[in-house]
Parts: C-alpha cells; sequence; structure tokens
C-alpha cells in the first residue's frame, strides 16, 4: 500500500450557540480537514481546530502547514510504517500541534481502516463508554440555569461550567447551579487561567461546599509553582489545561509533589494521537488520572480523541462535547451519545461519515471516509 495524495481545505464554521469563556468570546471556528488517499483505495481522514491563545498556532499557520508542498514528503510512502512516519511529522510540524495533529488523525485512521479494525482496537481497547460534560460559558445565573436545564433534557449529567472573570460573582453562579440542580448532576468548573493565587486558593472551600468534580486551570500556564503550593485536597481534583501542551509539560508538572492530579490532554495541544498516549503513559506511571479535552471541533477530531481515550487506563473524564457546538459540522458518526455517554461505533477507523454536499464529497471517490 502506498500513500497516492494528500488534500486539505478549509471550514468556517458558526457555533450554534456562542459563548463566553475567561479571555474572550467565541462566535466560530476555522477548521481544516485533512484526507490521505492511497492506491488501494483506502483513505484516512483527519481535522484541526487550532487554539492560537494557547498554543500560539493561527488558522493561517495551521492552513499553511497542510499545503501539498509541507506534506509531498508522505507520497509514495508505505503508510503502515505508522511509527516511522510519526516521528518524521513530529521533526516536519513541531511548531503547529493541531495540523500535526489532523495528519497524525488521518494516519492512524488509515492504518485502522487497512486493518479493518476502530481505530481504539488497533490501539488496545480499555474502556467503551464513559459520560462526558458539556460546557456552559460565562453569562448571567439565569441563563446559566436555563441552560443546564436544557443540558440536562437532553440526558446529559455533567455540566462543565466556565468561570474566571470575578471570584464572587463565579461562586454565587455555581453555587446557584447546585441548589438547582441538586446533589447527583456532576459539576465541573473551568476558569480558562483566569484566577490569583490567592483566588485558587479559595477555591479548595469552594470545591468542597459544592461538590464539584474537578477544577480546570485556575492559575496561568506559567505558574507551575504556585499550583504546587496550592492546597493538596483542590491539587488532587485539579486538571492542568494550559500548563499542559506535550510530554515535556507532562514529564514536569508530576515531579513531586505533583502540581495537579489530573491531565486535560487534546489533541490538538499536543500533536495528535501519538503524542496523546505518550502523555497517558507518563500519567498512568506518576498515578495521575486523564481527562480528554477539546475546542470547538468536528466529529473526526471528536471521534479521533474518543479512540484514544478508551485506549489508555488512566482516563477517568471526558470533556468532548465540541461537535455538539457546530451549526454545520461536514462530518458525522463516530461515536453515539447514550444518555449523556459517550459509545463508539463499530467501524473501522474513526467510524466517521461526510455529510451529504460536504465539501470534502468530491475527494472521497467511492472507498474514502
Amino acid at each position: 500500500m502506498r500513500i497516492t495524495a494528500v488534500s486539505s481545505w478549509l471550514e468556517s464554521v458558526p457555533l450554534r450557540r456562542p459563548y463566553e469563556i475567561a479571555s474572550m468570546r467565541i462566535t466560530s471556528v476555522d477548521l481544516l480537514f485533512l484526507r490521505i488517499a492511497t492506491d488501494q483505495r483506502i483513505a484516512g481522514l483527519g481535522s484541526a481546530s487550532p487554539a492560537e491563545e494557547v498554543t500560539g498556532e493561527s488558522p493561517s499557520a495551521c492552513r499553511a502547514a497542510l499545503e501539498d508542498a509541507r506534506l509531498e514528503w508522505l507520497v509514495g510512502r508505505d503508510p503502515r510504517e505508522l511509527e516511522a512516519l510519526s516521528r518524521e511529522l513530529e521533526s516536519s510540524h513541531r511548531a503547529t500541534p493541531a495540523a500535526r495533529a489532523a495528519v497524525d488523525i488521518a494516519l492512524h485512521d488509515l492504518a485502522a481502516r487497512a486493518q479493518g479494525l476502530p481505530l481504539v482496537d488497533m490501539l488496545g481497547r480499555c474502556h467503551d463508554s464513559l459520560p462526558t460534560s458539556v460546557t456552559i460559558g460565562i453569562g448571567p445565573a439565569d441563563e446559566t440555569l436555563a441552560l443546564a436545564r436544557e443540558l440536562l433534557g437532553h440526558g446529559f449529567r455533567l455540566l462543565k461550567v466556565k468561570i474566571g472573570r470575578s471570584f464572587d460573582e463565579d461562586v454565587e453562579r455555581v453555587r446557584l447551579l447546585r441548589q438547582a440542580v441538586g446533589p447527583q448532576v456532576g459539576i465541573r468548573v473551568d476558569a480558562n487561567q483566569g484566577f490569583t493565587p490567592e483566588e485558587a486558593r479559595g477555591l479548595a472551600v469552594v470545591a468542597d461546599e459544592l461538590s464539584l468534580e474537578l477544577v480546570e486551570q485556575p492559575l496561568p500556564a506559567c505558574a507551575v509553582a504556585e499550583m504546587r503550593a496550592l492546597p493538596a485536597s483542590l491539587r488532587r481534583i485539579l486538571a492542568a489545561d494550559e500548563s499542559l501542551l506535550d510530554e515535556r509539560d507532562a514529564g514536569s508538572l508530576v515531579r513531586e509533589p505533583a502540581a495537579c492530579g489530573i491531565f486535560n490532554i487534546k489533541l490538538m495541544k499536543c500533536g495528535g494521537i501519538r503524542p496523546a498516549l505518550a502523555i497517558g503513559r507518563i500519567a498512568q506511571a506518576a498515578g495521575i488520572e486523564l481527562m480528554w479535552g477539546c475546542n470547538d471541533e468536528s466529529a473526526v477530531s471528536i471521534a479521533a480523541a474518543l479512540h484514544a481515550a478508551y485506549s489508555c487506563p488512566a482516563t477517568r473524564y471526558l470533556d468532548l462535547d465540541g461537535s455538539f457546538d457546530l451549526s454545520c459540522d461536514p462530518f458525522s458518526g463516530g461515536f453515539e451519545v447514550v444518555d449523556g455517554c459517550l459509545r463508539l461505533l463499530d467501524r473501522p477507523g474513526l467510524g466517521v461519515d461526510s455529510r451529504p454536499g460536504a465539501a470534502a464529497a468530491s475527494n472521497q471517490g467511492t472507498a474514502g471516509p
């Protein structure tokens, strides 16, 4: 089997419901898609959703990194040589992790399709189904409560609330939410680096009082020393997000005393499935639990993250709701939502399909994804 062509394209997708986090308001997302074709009429799909505010990779840099000239080295190669291709990819696309993730995902999709297996079974399945949280942005308390009722009505039982603008207002909003939804609904909070060390210490009391499942990235990404100084009770449920980009960060965070008890792995931060699994091995060895997160993304990369998550023994939490926000994802499938839990479909590779009329349709042929 040989790779015969690599093609990419851009889709600008509005969100169904714009939302706010500590640093910005998000109304739309630029998604990059990639297709790797072979001489055996099997193709692999990948997708990128860069987060410039976290990794420094702009959509234009991501798009440039996926142009034909940057990927022509793949043509003529055997995609079953996955490890060798992945090492070359890490070297050639080190500065653009989301673009690297798109290629990495497509190569993994292709390798699993060639074997006729769901990707998770090629990687080694550990899990079948876990609940995902769904996100509520920063806003007035009445809007938070209304959206919570809507999401719970759709069967979800885990809410992730964005905080980080005003400690007192955030705490009051989460307290009202807990009172409204009762003790059976899980609540996570994500400050997106918005708090000072003093405010973060205050979260230790709030987390216990309101039975928060986890607290995500309360301090700036560079404030790892300050994270280590937080109360142990908080660090046990603290999920590192912006502080965790790659294996080097993972190694730093686990040094005693560990700065957190949870790693939030995102394929767009670390560069794809292969580096994500490397971070997972570091976490497992150190007794750190894994949370798998996302940006606003297509079902293509959400499915890829879910396949990776379900192959890691340390996986405990999912926050893979990014495709729910899109007004028109060009792809569907990969997984299904059952009572708020995500289940992978029993299909080869990622298990995704293009929607009728999607921009990719003219590139796919009869045997591609």
